[in-house]
């Protein structure tokens, strides 16, 4: 099994009872509404990632406020069969830095050509009911809970 490791920086930017999103359409699955944010590039600060990524998918233009959070997940990917071979599996470790953001300037717009198709203000009381990431919830929980580790006591973000 192959393994791989993936760091990426993410902004929680509420203004107004909304939260930010952007709809990723990379994956195999139907779209799915995350945070905005993203990889870094080799040698690429997670701080200035976050800014780059944020303008990239939303047209806004960022200030880093807080550092919310440093969270890792792990997803197994077996082993398929291509029309040509058989790929191996992956074992993927994902890092993410977690920051609140505030919008400092720029327009709201959707990205063209990258990993997401649209980005909106989504109201927080809303958000439960979108088809999302994972790391919208924990992200979240970070952002209203603060704990000074920046890991939440419970795996579940709700507790």
């Amino acid at each position: 099994m192959r393994k791989k490791l993936r760091v990426a920086a993410y902004a929680v930017c509420v203004r107004d009872d909304h939260l930010l999103m952007a709809r990723w359409v990379a994956g195999d699955g139907p779209p799915l509404w995350t945070l905005p944010g993203g990889g870094l590039e080799h040698g690429e600060d997670p701080y200035d990632a976050v800014r780059r990524e944020v303008e990239e998918e939303t047209g806004y233009l960022m200030d880093v406020t807080a550092l919310l959070g440093v969270g890792a997940a792990r997803r197994l990917t077996p082993p398929r069969l291509s029309p040509r071979r058989l790929r191996r599996g992956v074992d993927g470790h994902a890092v993410r830095v977690l920051y609140e953001g505030r919008i400092t300037g720029g327009d709201l717009r959707d990205e063209i050509g990258g990993s997401t198709d649209r980005a909106a203000w989504h109201p927080l009381a809303e958000v439960p009911d979108l088809h999302r990431s994972d790391a919208v919830d924990i992200a979240l929980a970070l952002w209203r809970q603060r704990p000074a580790t920046g890991r939440l006591a419970h795996p579940d973000p709700e507790g």
